[in-house]
């Protein structure tokens, strides 16, 4: 931290209120000039806690920059439901004023209450925020036998939950709402996702999940290479096992982004953003119906943040944000397309192009003489029936072309 003192005190508050807070967080408070939080936060400080109150406005974010410099110089108290830094208005407020002006006083988070009270390891328990986001987004984690916590957006959650396990094929998983945790209301509401009955209770709510997989319903895995079945599509689709190939050579890490140009079903896409929940995608489509099923399947399966542009590469591609990968599935030979992916790839960006014509596999050979990288050819085939008997059947073979950008100094 720097010399200078930290300007806006960031205090944690559960449901107990006033009376769970530690000496430090109640001193803070109390001599705090201004306090700033949300309505129900602020009603939990007595009388004693003098300072203006100020409601946060919607939205939230805009309003922060606006509202710091309204009160520079003063004792500024910013009350935080729990920890401010998981899923809080600390990561905000860091971004925008930066973590050298905070001083932050954490409060347990619902998730440390939660585990507490179902008896969990918090380390083993997956963790979703819906506050803000599409319930779909709870799909990636759904795996048999798994935990999680679902931070709740508010009183509905819970049945939008139960929904969702449904649809999904974990109608069978326990349900458990805890409300109000580690207040003098809290409660617990127990069931399933199939049985799943319980009234809209407290917005305050945390919802625990214990996964089980229904009978008969479509495993699916954390690494590259999920069932066809997976997805909806008109056959223009990356298959499974070149789909494996293709992401290991696109080789995603946490926070990267990847152009994924001629997105057909948006498989590649998708599974780039199931690898890591900080990765992000952008699948760019030419045809309308293809780009609204690339949607589907990416709420299916779990990652509704994909962004979806329909339109012509290269033309489509411009004011994209700068890509950490690119991945071309089809229409190679545009003219311009392969130089203009190239080209906005920064340094270390990697690109992957597949192809099963003669035509742009030339194309690809080209470009590998010039740049280098690692073109292979791709041959899977299928066991079938061959009258009473067994045989292969040949899919078509696709050419691959793998190569890492390199700088002016490396070539």
């Amino acid at each position: 931290m720097n010399a200078a003192s930290p300007t806006v005190t960031v205090v944690g508050i559960g449901a107990d209120g006033w009376a769970g807070l530690p000496a430090a967080s109640r001193d803070a408070l109390l001599r705090a000039e201004v306090l700033i939080g949300g309505a129900r936060q602020l009603d939990l400080l007595p009388a004693d806690c003098a300072g203006e109150r100020v409601t946060w406005p919607t939205p939230l974010r805009a309003a922060v920059p606006g509202l710091l410099a309204a009160h520079a110089g003063r004792r500024v108290c910013v009350l935080a439901s729990g920890d401010p830094m998981f899923y809080g208005i600390g990561r905000t407020l860091g971004e925008i004023a930066g973590p050298d002006t905070l001083r932050v006083l954490p409060h347990p988070s619902s998730v440390s209450y939660a585990c507490a009270r179902l008896g969990w390891p918090v380390e083993e328990t997956d963790v979703v925020t819906l506050v803000g986001r599409p319930a779909a987004g709870l799909t990636r984690v759904l795996h048999d036998g798994r935990r999680v916590l679902v931070l709740s957006a508010g009183a509905a959650t819970p049945a939008a939950v139960a929904a969702l396990l449904r649809e999904q094929g974990y109608g069978s998983s326990r349900m458990r709402v805890l409300e109000q945790l580690g207040g003098e209301r809290e409660r617990q509401l127990d069931g399933t996702a199939d049985t799943w009955e319980h009234p809209a209770g407290d917005p305050l709510n945390v919802i625990a999940v214990d996964c089980v997989r229904d009978l008969g319903a479509l495993r699916l895995g954390t690494v590259p290479g999920l069932p066809d079945e997976a997805y909806e599509s008109d056959g223009q689709l990356t298959k499974r096992y070149v789909r494996a190939a293709t992401l290991a050579a696109l080789a995603p890490a946490p926070g990267e982004l990847l152009w994924d140009v001629g997105g057909g079903s948006g498989s590649i896409a998708i599974e780039w953003m199931r690898a890591h929940p900080s990765c992000h995608a952008v699948s760019v489509e030419r045809d309308a119906v293809r780009a609204e099923r690339i949607g589907r399947n990416a709420q299916a399966l779990g990652v509704p943040g994909l962004r979806v542009v329909t339109g012509r590469a290269p033309a489509a591609l411009a004011g994209l944000p700068v890509p950490d990968a690119v991945f071309i599935g089809g229409g190679l030979t545009a003219p311009g397309l392969l130089a203009a992916c190239w080209d906005a790839l920064p340094t270390g960006g990697r690109l992957v192009a597949n192809t099963v014509t003669l035509e742009s596999e030339a194309l690809l050979t080209e470009w590998y003489r010039r740049h280098g990288g690692d073109l292979v050819r791709l041959a899977v085939a299928h066991a079938v029936p061959v009258g009473g008997f067994t045989g292969w059947r040949q899919a078509m073979p696709v050419t691959q072309w793998a190569v890492t950008k390199a700088g002016e100094e490396e070539r």
